[in-house]
């Protein structure tokens, strides 16, 4: 029975920590998966490579391969035979054949599926609209390690926001050893709306008025993320009073508000007459907004 040396197929020195076995793993998996290798001999190299990544993740079995193998041939002429029991971790997926390893650790391990599918993360940007409606965009990535690409559908759930993730199963990189594709995480950015600014699930609108709007009182016509609706300004209206238009922001389990801040926009007199018109109105109704700034 040939000796094996696993630090040799792992490509370690034998002083290797354990943070650097799990990094040669995850590396030579993805080399030599027969899934997606294209090395000769991949199958048989992703079995030797399972095998001592086993021993060498696990200080216990590492001690005593360290303690035995090299002096293997000595040993099976001193008639060494281990009296550790038989192990399995559960899993069915895979086996190893390696008599060397029966020999040293007293039964054939069944190797635990090891999640080497590594989970992605990326951006998709969407509009305000998309946010309130939901939708359903395009993505395109990577598809494994072949170097295709693939096209998604992502359905974006009504009611998402700026730095929520979407979790698509499955769509990360391969799995190792029988284990799991990792996942894919979409960070949502929601790009910036010409007139709605959001907070949590509320949605702000600033609404220019006119002097007499906001003086007499009217009805005018606001848009808000669901189309246009009728909003009623209140006769003595001031300029950053706030109106409220209920369930009018974010889809959720509880709908925002729509909160509409009024600035009043003044005309500016560009006739005779016009100028005539504002003398007359602070002569009809004198009025100083900073009388009470006085000190």
């Amino acid at each position: 029975m040939n000796y094996k040396d696993y630090y040799k197929v792992m490509g370690l020195s034998k002083d290797a920590s354990e943070k650097d076995v799990k990094m040669a793993y995850r590396k030579l998996a993805r080399k030599y998966h027969p899934d997606i290798s294209k090395e000769p001999n991949a199958e048989e190299k992703f079995k030797e490579l399972g095998e001592a990544y086993e021993v060498l993740k696990d200080p216990a079995k590492r001690k005593t391969y360290d303690q035995y193998a090299q002096d293997w041939d000595l040993n099976q002429k001193a008639g060494y035979s281990s009296t550790k029991d038989s192990w399995d971790t559960g899993s069915t997926s895979y086996q190893f054949n390696s008599d060397f390893f029966e020999s040293l650790f007293g039964g054939r391990p069944m190797h635990e599926p090891h999640r080497a599918g590594e989970d992605y993360h990326s951006t998709i940007r969407i509009s305000l609209d998309e946010a309130y409606h939901g939708a359903v965009k395009s993505l395109q990535i990577p598809a494994s390690a072949r170097g295709k690409s693939q096209t998604l559908r992502v359905k974006i759930p009504a009611g998402v926001k700026s730095g929520q993730k979407i979790r698509l199963a499955g769509q990360g990189g391969a799995g190792m050893a029988g284990g799991p594709r990792g996942d894919l995480y979409l960070t949502v950015h929601v790009d910036k709306h010409p007139l709605f600014d959001v907070k949590e699930n509320d949605v702000y609108l600033t609404l220019p008025v006119t002097p007499w709007e906001a003086a007499l009182g009217a009805t005018i016509t606001v848009p808000t993320l669901g189309g246009n609706v009728d909003l009623k300004i209140p006769p003595g209206s001031q300029g950053g009073q706030t109106l409220r238009l209920k369930k009018r922001g974010l889809p959720g389990a509880t709908p925002g508000d729509q909160h509409i801040l009024l600035k009043i926009a003044i005309p500016q007199p560009t006739t005779d007459e016009g100028k005539a018109l504002y003398k007359k109105m602070a002569e009809e109704m004198p009025f100083n907004p900073r009388e009470k700034m006085r000190v």
